[in-house]
């Protein structure tokens, strides 16, 4: 195996039975859900397993549900793998899971904290006043100037840049639907205004940055095992900056994109995406091909994505 490091997804990859079946099928990941239903004192295992949809989509309850899952996953390829793990990245919540990864951040602490963090989110902006849009196939650069175009209108950036062609912005409604027209009619491939529940990393969330601030006070975090690339910088985080970061996370750009091409410029060509679903190793394979580098990318879902990725060991 390469130089490998360990990407964690972010909030809209949950899904109604996720983890079950790992849950089921090792000791170590029932450790994991066991002391992840204790942190928050609910039972998560059951939202996660069976639902209601409308329930686990609730920021409060996607944001522990995503992470339990994935450090589940996470230790129990530490007790059967033989990996060596040399960096980790996550997408916006995904953060989190690379912080507990690394040994920054306790995993209890951040189960409860990330439930705090997705009821702050939630709240932070009235219901209409904003959402986010998904831009396909237009370059960065002209996407840029239609933002630029469009702030007369009112508040809206850049909230994902994922990979190239793949880009999310976000803010006030009457800027996005102007930038969705421009888009449009600039050559994107896809514009569209996304069903979301609030206009998540933009500055219309300064607020609630303020109140993480406030709550992460509260929590001691530990030096990191290996680094952890930051959403904000799409650089590695030194630990005096962690809090700083994670609070200007929830409105800043995530910086994906030049988050992964910086670990590919560093010599990484083994990456493995740990969590729900398989967005990230969509994202790579498409950054990876326009950094003209060739690397290995695998995702661990379910017990039988962990059992063929053990098999190729």
């Amino acid at each position: 195996m390469g130089k490998l490091a360990l990407v964690f997804p972010g909030q809209g990859a949950q899904y109604v039975g996720m983890g079950k079946d790992i849950y089921e099928n090792y000791d170590k990941a029932k450790e994991v859900f066991e002391k992840g239903q204790k942190a928050l004192g609910m039972d998560i295992n059951k939202l996660m397993f069976e639902g209601p949809e409308e329930s686990l989509s609730l920021t409060e309850n996607t944001q522990p549900a995503i992470l339990i899952h994935s450090i589940a996953i996470l230790e129990v390829l530490k007790e059967k793998a033989n990996i060596e793990p040399k960096a980790f990245a996550g997408l916006s919540l995904g953060e989190y899971s690379a912080l507990v990864a690394s040994g920054s951040f306790e995993f209890e602490d951040a189960v409860k904290f990330v439930r705090k963090r997705g009821k702050i989110m939630q709240e932070a902006v009235p219901e209409g006043t904003g959402s986010m849009a998904a831009i396909l196939g237009l370059d960065r650069d002209i996407l840029d100037e239609v933002i630029k175009e469009c702030s007369v209108y009112g508040v809206i950036q850049a909230a994902n840049y994922n990979c190239p062609g793949q880009i999310v912005i976000s803010g006030e409604l009457k800027p996005l639907e102007k930038a969705v027209e421009l888009c449009k009619e600039k050559g994107a491939k896809r514009a569209v205004i996304l069903n979301v529940s609030g206009p998540f990393h933009s500055s219309l969330l300064d607020g609630a940055g303020e109140k993480l601030k406030s709550e992460l006070e509260a929590v001691n975090l530990g030096a990191v095992t290996y680094p952890v690339v930051s959403n904000v910088t799409g650089d590695y985080a030194e630990k005096e900056d962690i809090k700083e970061l994670l609070v200007r996370q929830v409105s800043s750009s995530v910086m994906w994109e030049d988050s992964i091409g910086r670990l590919i410029d560093d010599g990484f060509d083994t990456f493995v995406e740990i969590g729900p679903g398989k967005t990230l190793s969509s994202f790579i394979k498409k950054i990876s091909k326009k950094k003209n580098a060739k690397v290995s990318i695998s995702n661990i879902d379910k017990a039988e994505d962990m059992e063929k990725f053990l098999s190729q060991e």
